[in-house]
């Protein structure tokens, strides 16, 4: 059974961009096809929730080779996506300075496929927060259905 969404996406303007993926690459390093985060739609920075997405499409670099006649999002790459969603919240929102880099994952299931032309949504939320480490909570909803949820941990470094 999938978790309990993290965000009620009925709640939110789905239509309305914060952070597009020119903001996001000032924060963020990754770029060319390692650049997995398209824009953040919401956040709060009290509560530590944060909205983002990855809109998938047909010339994604994995296309070619994951699966060929099937083509499906590798989990790694849903993974890297909320790392990097994770990563611009800690850095611009939260304020976190320096590089900061993956640390570790955790508890991770994937309950369903990302094929091209879907919008992943991630969905955020900041579970802990010491000085030079994070770990949060994210889960992927595609077409209103859990399609991944994990717990990463980011450090500064």
């Amino acid at each position: 059974m999938p978790p309990t969404p993290l965000i009620d996406l009925t709640t939110v303007d789905l239509s309305e961009i914060q952070f597009d993926r020119h903001t996001i690459a000032e924060v963020n390093p990754q770029s060319y096809e390692m650049s997995q985060l398209d824009g953040i739609i919401w956040h709060d920075l009290p509560q530590m929730l944060c909205l983002g997405y990855k809109d998938v499409t047909d010339s994604e670099f994995w296309i070619r080779g994951h699966l060929p006649g099937r083509p499906i999002m590798p989990g790694v790459i849903m993974v890297e996506s909320a790392a990097q969603l994770c990563s611009f919240f800690m850095k611009r929102i939260y304020g976190l300075e320096g590089f900061i880099g993956f640390s570790s994952i955790g508890k991770t299931k994937f309950r369903g496929t990302v094929l091209p032309g879907s919008r992943l949504y991630l969905l955020g939320h900041i579970d802990k927060v010491r000085s030079r480490q994070f770990s949060a909570t994210v889960q992927g909803v595609v077409d209103g259905k859990t399609v991944f949820d994990t717990i990463i941990s980011g450090m500064r470094v």
